[in-house]
């Protein structure tokens, strides 16, 4: 279980964060949703380790997690088996297995021998990232951290390294943490939504999806995310940089 327990934070005099309560079952994928600057990211670097919070406890009783950036942040004089095979090498394992561990992560991505012997300068975005993703995989996590990974990325490709994810997910029995300012993205993979709005960062929404991920189509999604737009508090998170503009 993962638990941020009555958590606030704040960055100088700016409190970013107010009051989450919030728990993640092993198992289960939650989403953070919401518009930029209602604190999600913040959120998640708590429950990476990377802030610790200005009040409240985060609990964390997973073995171990594994983080996707946005920005794929892949070590650029490194090629992408080396990058893939980072963590390994950190853990002391020899080239020989770990190499062949991230050869198999690769083909799992999508990617061939030739895709990994580049360096990331010479891999198109999608490339980047499936790389950046089999990288927080080869350290078998049981917690995966995903933020706004592929937000940079065209639709089409979008969506393919959403089914990715999900089925990568299911595979390995992982629980994860997805942040996104995506509705519809948050549908696609999660089994509970957590809507949140900015000033200082809150909750203000909560639906858990009883529908199977693997049954969900797009007129699923489409109509999904207009009845949570029809929510007053989920419309009015969404409105919050309208209103700024």
């Amino acid at each position: 279980m993962l638990h941020w327990q009555h958590i606030s934070h704040r960055f100088g005099l700016t409190d970013v964060l107010e009051d989450i309560d919030l728990s993640l079952q092993k198992g289960r994928v939650l989403s953070l949703v919401g518009p930029s600057g209602c604190g999600k990211s913040t959120l998640l670097n708590i429950a990476a380790g990377l802030l610790d919070p200005t009040e409240g406890v985060l609990i964390n009783e997973f073995e171990r997690l594994a983080i996707v950036f946005q920005d794929h942040r892949l070590l650029p004089w490194r090629r992408g088996i080396d990058n893939i095979a980072y963590g390994l090498k950190a853990r002391g394992m020899p080239k020989a297995e770990r190499h062949a561990a991230a050869r198999q992560l690769a083909r799992r991505m999508g990617l061939d021998d030739e895709d990994i012997s580049k360096f990331p300068h010479e891999l198109s975005g999608g490339m980047r990232q499936r790389i950046s993703l089999a990288r927080a995989l080869a350290v078998q996590p049981d917690l995966l951290l995903l933020d706004e990974p592929f937000s940079a990325l065209d639709v089409g490709l979008r969506r393919d390294l959403q089914d990715l994810v999900v089925s990568l997910i299911a595979e390995h029995g992982l629980s994860g943490v997805f942040v996104t300012h995506d509705l519809s993205e948050a549908l696609r993979v999660s089994d509970e939504i957590i809507v949140m709005a900015p000033d200082p960062g809150r909750i203000v929404y909560r639906q858990q999806i009883a529908l199977p991920v693997a049954e969900r189509d797009e007129t699923y999604v489409f109509q999904a995310v207009g009845q949570l737009m029809q929510v007053p508090a989920v419309d009015a998170a969404f409105r919050v940089n309208e209103k700024a503009a």
